[in-house]
């Protein structure tokens, strides 16, 4: 079954449409021949999964699921009507335990849901196929190698044994929705003259610039010539003795592949030219990626192209949980949406599922690089099982093998907290830190993807795999752990894989329409707050803590009192957060080379740990990330008594001539001292100014010195372009956020642009977080803050369906004040 063959010339038809699927108890049928009621199925697309098929006919709710692990369920398709002769069925994906039978007959078992499966077979023209997805509770239940660990977070221990995904088997952390079905597409190939096997890509950067394309493969049928073509460079294919034609074409100069915020992702074709006919093998990119271990070898970060970057994101999880799709169309709205935010890399973690080609097509065109951990999470696995370690050895040489081509795959990383998971119980590193993630999957990404920084676990590194201060690390002291502020910097992280996990609450209108109940006290909305398992505590009580600590009021009152301000104060309390954080990090001093929050989207509507929420609309700490992660960028930081440094942050490959600008604010309005500097910002640039270096003289910017009341509540510092445009604003509360409250006057103004509308915002005073709730348009920030002195210019974008002529009507908020201003 020789699922990574290229057929040739090949007449290649999904088998989407014509299936039925009927859900059983487990065991009930020993093969399709017993079955002999149709009417009790239902239409079933492929791909998908009994999940979605049942949602479709309205037997599942996603809100409320009912167990689908302790079924049988059985697909069915007929074949009739295709024209006779040899043919093969592949099979992409099926979660988990399937038997495939054709005519009755069982062809095969797949015991994975991460491997691929070809049957070659002859089509009579009268043929039936049926797959079984037996129940997945009695294989768990099965003994196994005894386990020298056992990790709380999931449902079931005897996961360790079984190639399938975590997800659905979370509590607390995603709704108990369970993969079963087809996931990924069931395609009928009619062969053609010739086939390609052992293909093997690799699409290098040289120092000089040139780029290096090596490639291999064994080439089944005839061919009088053959060569390869790229960036208009030609090479002719050469035999060798074990007829595998391989070829290295060097390309001068060639256009580089660049993370979205250091450069240009740039593609090129690269095509295979048999006897003149010419045959795409995608798209390549030339890059080359490099670990960073710091001039003390204890770090890690990424090189990319020799220069060094600061990597941000989040971890995805799924595009949906119901059908665990793998479409582009799927794939695209999210993310456009990372793109959008200034991220330039997104974690697939090891307690998800692999993603499909068309995930890194589309991030290698969005220059989003991937941080792909093999699905290995927490538990102590039987890597001395043959049996399993053989499932591992195709999984791992099948997905890699199909991510050949794509730049955008950066890190290739062992697993998940299986290192932590061992040494947070206590046990010795011999015990943990085993052959499986430091030889055998490394050696693996070494073979077939060399171009990848591979990492055995994340974390590991340091005295312990997650201490912050070495290596690589999950990074919750801010958030889980309840440290101060402060404690991003003294904890000394080097690249957090995962970061600033919180309960972010989505905007008011995902829960007027999605989860409308009291915040906290009614049990729906407690359902839907991410927990560890057996935990006394959830996220929402740490975003509490938090909310009191920054904005000093107490939650619990707020609750009761005025849940309309507590959900307001809950929004932004984590995009205050996540701005000082990533302002600390990012800082040119910083032994941080890279920060992924946790996570990317919600898997259910509420108060889940996305950024963006399940209905794809952003949360307010969203916006405050894509401000935080501007290539272009300006920071304050609180240095106490050596008082505000300001940091200005050029990280593209051209210099930007820029104006910087500061001011301090008495009442959030009357200057009291201000600062200016014409600057060209260097290409790759981070540069550190003290704030008293541009008013000229000393001033208690932090407010450490006390010699008196304070003079300010708000610095405001601002990055201009040469023509005055706006680039990046930052602020600074030397009192704290609840002493600058301020009941601004907010001006507004629609304008319309070249088919475009257009928003322009000016107070009369500072206004904090604020918040543009618009019918049928999005604006391009959110939940920031508005101070005096500048006009903002903001676009707004059309939501789906909307007209994009209509004029834009909403309403404007401001955190402190109950006023609304409503434009239309």
């Amino acid at each position: 079954m020789a699922a990574g063959t290229i057929y040739l010339g090949a007449d290649i038809r999904p088998l989407e449409m014509g299936w039925t699927l009927l859900v059983t108890e487990a065991g009930r049928h020993a093969d399709p021949t017993s079955i002999h009621r149709p009417a009790a199925r239902i239409a079933a697309p492929v791909p998908g999964t009994v999940a979605g098929a049942l949602a479709d006919a309205g037997l599942f709710d996603r809100e409320r699921p009912h167990a689908l692990h302790d079924k049988d369920a059985w697909y069915f398709r007929s074949l009739e009507g295709e024209a006779p002769g040899p043919a093969i069925l592949r099979f992409e994906g099926l979660a988990t335990i399937a038997e495939v039978y054709l005519n009755g007959e069982l062809k095969f078992s797949s015991q994975s849901m991460f491997e691929a499966s070809d049957l070659a077979f002859e089509i009579t023209g009268r043929d039936d196929l049926a797959i079984c997805f037996r129940a997945l509770t009695p294989h768990l239940d099965k003994r196994g190698p005894r386990a020298r660990w056992r990790p709380q977070m999931m449902d079931h221990q005897g996961l360790r044994l079984t190639r399938t995904t975590v997800l659905g088997h979370m509590p607390g952390w995603c709704p108990e929705i369970q993969p079963v079905g087809p996931f990924r597409p069931i395609t009928l190939i009619r062969t053609g003259e010739r086939e390609i096997s052992d293909l093997r890509i690799k699409a290098d950067l040289d120092i000089d610039g040139s780029g290096l394309l090596t490639t291999s493969f064994r080439l089944r049928g005839a061919a009088e010539n053959a060569a390869i073509e790229c960036c208009g460079e030609r090479l002719e294919l050469t035999v060798s003795a074990d007829a595998t034609m391989t070829a290295a074409l060097r390309i001068p100069n060639v256009d580089a592949w660049w993370p979205r915020t250091h450069g240009r992702p740039a593609l090129h074709d690269l095509r295979l030219i048999i006897d003149g006919k010419p045959h795409s093998l995608g798209l390549v990119g030339f890059r080359r990626i490099e670990i960073d271990s710091g001039a003390d070898g204890k770090g890690f970060g990424l090189k990319v192209n020799g220069q060094s970057v600061f990597c941000r994101g989040a971890i995805w999880t799924n595009a949906d949980i119901v059908r665990l799709p793998g479409t582009a169309e799927a794939y695209a709205p999210w993310l456009m949406k990372a793109a959008e935010a200034n991220m330039n890399m997104i974690r697939i973690g090891g307690t998800m599922t692999y993603e499909s080609a068309d995930f890194f097509r589309l991030c290698d065109q969005l220059g989003i690089m991937v941080w792909q951990d093999l699905m290995f999470a927490n538990y102590d696995y039987p890597a001395a099982d043959e049996t399993f370690s053989a499932h591992v050895e195709r999984e791992v040489t099948q997905l890699l093998e199909s991510l050949q081509r794509h730049p955008s795959l950066a890190v290739v990383c062992g697993g998940s907290e299986v290192f932590q998971q061992g040494a947070m119980l206590g046990l010795p590193e011999r015990v943990w830190s085993d052959d499986l993630f430091n030889e055998t999957l490394a050696i693996l990404t070494a073979t077939l993807r060399p171009d990848a920084a591979y990492v055995a676990n994340s974390p590991c590194g340091g005295a312990m795999p997650f201490s912050p201060n070495e290596g690589v690390t999950h990074y919750y002291g801010v958030g889980a752990y309840q440290r101060p502020l402060e404690d991003a910097r003294r904890a000394e992280v080097r690249f957090a894989a995962e970061s600033l996990a919180f309960a972010h609450v989505p905007q008011q209108r995902t829960l007027d329409s999605h989860l409308s109940v009291s915040p906290v006290q009614d049990p729906r909305w407690k359902a839907r707050v991410p927990r560890d398992r057996g935990a006394s505590w959830d996220f929402e009580d740490i975003r509490d803590h938090y909310l009191q600590d920054l904005y000093g009021f107490d939650p619990a009152h707020l609750r009761r009192e005025d849940a309309g301000r507590y959900l307001n104060l809950s929004r932004a309390v984590t995009a205050e957060i996540v701005t000082e954080t990533y302002a600390e990090w990012r800082r040119a001093s910083s032994s941080c080379r890279g920060a992924l929050t946790w996570t990317f989207q919600d898997l259910a509507a509420g108060p889940g740990w996305g950024v963006i929420d399940s209905t794809g609309e952003p949360k307010p700490v969203w916006y405050a990330l894509k401000r935080a992660f501007r290539p272009l960028q300006i920071m304050l930081t609180d240095e106490g008594t050596n008082g505000l440094d300001v940091h200005v942050i050029n990280e593209s490959g051209q210099e930007e001539p820029v104006i910087l600008e500061i001011v301090c604010l008495r009442d959030g309005r009357l200057p009291v001292v201000s600062g200016r500097r014409d600057m060209t910002l260097a290409a790759r640039s981070n540069h550190r100014i003290a704030a008293t270096d541009l008013f000229g003289a000393f001033f208690d910017t932090t407010y450490a010195f006390r010699f008196g009341p304070p003079s300010h509540d708000v610095t405001v510092a601002r990055l201009h372009a040469a023509d005055g445009t706006l680039l990046s604003e930052a602020f600074h509360f030397p009192l704290g956020r609840a002493a600058a409250m301020h009941a601004a006057n907010v001006e507004h103004k629609l304008v319309q642009e070249s088919g475009s509308w257009l928003l322009e915002l000016s107070s009369s005073a500072l206004a904090q977080s604020l918040h543009l709730d618009l019918e049928h348009h999005r604006a391009e920030d959110d939940w920031f803050h508005l101070a005096p002195g500048v006009t903002h210019r903001l676009r707004l974008l059309p939501r789906d369906g909307a007209d994009p002529t209509q004029a834009p009507s909403g309403t404007i908020s401001q955190l402190g004040s109950g006023n609304l201003h409503h434009f239309s």
